[in-house]
């Protein structure tokens, strides 16, 4: 990172930066790298509301927001500021504290996990070596912000909506969990950066081929876990109104709404991570690439990779919405409690006799 920057200021700013305390350079790189990386994604997820609209509208033959600045693209701020300057009303006999808790504990873990991802082969907040636990600590946290917002509001259509979004996300969180056991045993490292470091050498050395049933079970699982359709019981309107967040209005609902983007666009992000390879680059590996000067920066990895694969993954979110009809709920839970799960446990001991046989990610293993 320091040769990076090296050539991008003064040589005297790096004169004064070589001699301020350890202490004092690692808080000041670890703050502004909290910083970009908080602004990024809450600009990402921003944007994200702007161009699921314009998919959605294009897949149906509507033109999408086209008023607020130009191509519309400053819709997403106007809805912020009507958003911020709506009263947040607070039920009388609800339990206020946890009423203005609950949207923070659902945002709260969306962006804290970031601070394990890699963007790049030296940009991550946090290079600690359990970083796959800390992933799955923290996206199991989201359920209880869901689960306080439906009790704290003393509202029985918010109290089913949680129930409902709860068990599903609880049932799915299984899935993606069986899914992530057989990333640990491909990579054999618990570090998101050695994950990606494991699947570099192209496409053909990515975890995709021989972790498909993984993958599918894995994307479809963040799907669901993120209440998105054809997934989100928790918001069927014509049932029970809005879900858990039904008596959540102004910023309070706003932040509910964040913590969603937020999580679609973790979630995208994490996929490409574990199974495409994350910042690593498809034409890794393609030397005849270097001979042509156009085409050479093709076979570089980098944040634009990892970037160009979350919006596939999110793009497919879009898609989704735009397509599939709601599911029942009873669909929903035997897909995650009798599908997934037995899918990923069998494929976890395929991948045992391909580590036995030296097949794929093991190949490179002495007998």
């Amino acid at each position: 990172m320091a040769d990076f920057f090296a050539g991008l200021v003064p040589g005297f700013v790096w004169d004064i930066w070589n001699s301020l305390p350890p202490l004092v350079q690692y808080l000041t790189v670890t703050v502004w790298k909290i910083l970009f990386l908080t602004i990024g994604v809450i600009l990402i997820v921003a944007f994200s509301t702007y161009f699921e609209r314009k998919v959605i509208g294009s897949m149906q033959a509507r033109v999408g927001p086209n008023r607020v600045g130009p191509l519309g693209l400053l819709q997403p701020f106007a809805d912020v500021i009507k958003l911020l300057i709506k009263e947040v009303i607070v039920p009388s006999q609800s339990s206020k504290f946890l009423f203005v808790v609950a949207p923070l504990l659902s945002l709260t873990p969306a962006l804290a996990t970031w601070a394990v991802i890699p963007l790049n082969n030296w940009y991550v907040i946090a290079d600690i070596n359990a970083g796959l636990l800390y992933v799955l600590a923290l996206t199991s946290v989201g359920v209880y912000g869901v689960i306080l917002a439906g009790w704290a509001t003393n509202s029985k259509y918010a109290l089913l909506g949680a129930m409902r979004s709860a068990a599903q996300i609880v049932a799915y969180e299984i899935a993606m969990g069986f899914a992530l056991v057989g990333v640990l045993m491909a990579s054999g490292s618990l570090n998101l950066g050695a994950i990606v470091e494991a699947q570099s050498g192209g496409f053909s050395q990515w975890f995709l081929l021989p972790l498909l049933p993984l993958f599918v079970v894995y994307w479809i699982s963040g799907v669901a876990e993120t209440n998105r359709a054809p997934f989100d019981v928790a918001e069927g309107e014509s049932e029970i109104v809005a879900g858990f967040h039904v008596e959540y209005s102004g910023v309070a609902f706003a932040v509910f709404f964040l913590a969603e983007y937020a999580n679609m666009v973790l979630i995208s992000t994490l996929t490409a991570i574990f199974f495409l390879g994350g910042w690593a680059s498809p034409f890794e590996g393609w030397t005849f690439l270097n001979d042509i000067s156009w085409l050479a920066w093709l076979t570089v990895g980098g944040l634009p990779w990892l970037f160009a694969k979350m919006c596939l993954f999110m793009y497919t979110f879009f898609w989704l919405r735009a397509t599939f009809p709601r599911y029942r709920y009873d669909q929903i839970m035997r897909l995650g409690w009798k599908v997934f799960i037995p899918v990923t446990i069998v494929w976890i001991a395929v991948e045992g006799a391909m580590a036995w046989f030296h097949i794929g990610p093991w190949s490179g293993l002495s007998a």
